[in-house]
């Protein structure tokens, strides 16, 4: 799962070297928490108009992580 939200970010980015994600433990209910870090200068592109791009990231981590019988959410921080 990390390498996937990796490989989408660095997809989206110009400074692929300042992609980096930090996985939280599952909280109470299960729920693991990705946060993902970018460049300042990157930040509008991962995030997208009216957050477009930081929804669609959201969904296939969902839908992937749905496959392992998971439950995830994205921070992009």
């Amino acid at each position: 799962m990390t390498e996937l939200l990796i490989a989408m970010a660095k997809g989206l980015v110009d400074d692929k070297d300042a992609v980096s994600v930090v996985v939280d433990e599952p909280n109470e209910e299960g729920v693991i928490v990705y946060h993902l870090h970018v460049a300042e200068n990157d930040m509008g592109r991962v995030i997208g108009k009216q957050g477009r791009i930081a929804k669609a990231i959201r969904v296939v981590m969902r839908s992937a992580a749905t496959r392992n019988d998971q439950k995830v959410m994205v921070e992009i921080d």
